[in-house]
């Protein structure tokens, strides 16, 4: 074995070992566990607090529904889904990027990617973080974003827009 492949070993042992250390022993930083949403009418599963409730909004019409899950002060997620409408994640996404955008309180996109993105919002000096994330699951289309009514630090943003994809 040479020096530079017993270096690369050494760094992947050391990153297994602080990955690891980060997991509960349910495998999840803050130990969330896959939330089953078929039972409230939606064919997809995300990792959520134990605890967590799932409830389901009033936007019962033909085009949209609405879930709200939600888990302690950290974790809040609102599920709005109906048909699809394009197959275009990207399209979906923009657009849902050109609506947060011209939210006053916007700052900043902080994380980029072709289903979702996570973004800064400042409210006087307080920042503040969400995130959207589009999915297509058969012929529905299915828009995630961070819970209203609640203020979130980055990590908790991240870990949310992680246990949706």
């Amino acid at each position: 074995m040479t020096a530079l492949s017993r270096s690369l070993f050494a760094a992947f042992c050391l990153f297994m070992v602080s990955s690891l250390s980060n997991c509960s022993a349910d495998g999840h930083v803050r130990g969330w566990q896959p939330l089953d949403l078929l039972p409230y009418g939606v064919s997809v599963s995300v990792l959520a607090p134990p605890d967590a409730e799932v409830k389901v909004g009033s936007l019962k019409s033909a085009l949209v529904s609405d879930l709200t899950i939600k888990g302690g002060s950290d974790y809040s997620i609102q599920l709005f889904y109906g048909p699809a409408i394009t197959n275009d994640i990207a399209h979906l996404k923009n657009e849902h990027m050109e609506n947060v955008r011209d939210n006053r309180y916007f700052k900043k996109i902080v994380k980029e990617e072709v289903a979702g993105f996570i973004y800064q919002s400042m409210i006087d000096s307080t920042a503040t973080y969400g995130f959207r994330f589009v999915k297509l699951q058969g012929d529905q289309e299915l828009n995630f974003q961070t819970g209203l009514g609640a203020l979130f630090s980055l990590e908790d943003v991240q870990l949310m827009y992680e246990a949706v994809k």
